[in-house]
């Protein structure tokens, strides 16, 4: 199992970045698939899923509206698409699934939100 991020980098307040996701090693479409983020000094959060049924979205209230995630099973690729984007939304952003019980990550990739 692989996950490669890429898509971060370095924007101003208010800006939008979209983040991509790339699996391989196992059936992608089979898998809901995860966005976390880790600020420097805080825990690493969950900050959005995407189903493997239906494609449903889930996001914590407080990112709500400004955050969306996506995929595309053809190109085992899950995106998030970040707008309006906030200091506090200066993090390393990981790709995340679950298979059988164990955690797959990615190596993350840096958002870097400053004026």
């Amino acid at each position: 199992v692989q996950l490669v991020e890429s898509g971060g980098g370095l924007v101003q307040p208010g800006g939008s970045l979209t983040l991509s996701c790339v699996a391989s090693g196992f059936t992608f479409s089979r898998y809901d698939m995860n966005w976390f983020r880790q600020a420097p000094g805080k825990e690493r959060e969950l900050i959005a899923r995407i189903t493997k049924y239906n494609n449903s979205a889930y996001y914590p209230d407080s990112l709500r509206g400004r955050f969306a995630i996506s995929r595309d099973n053809a190109k085992n690729t899950v995106y998030l698409q970040m707008n309006s984007l906030k200091l506090e939304d200066t993090a390393v952003y990981y790709c995340e699934c679950d298979i059988n019980q164990e955690s797959f990550w990615g190596q993350g990739t840096q958002v870097t939100v400053s004026s």
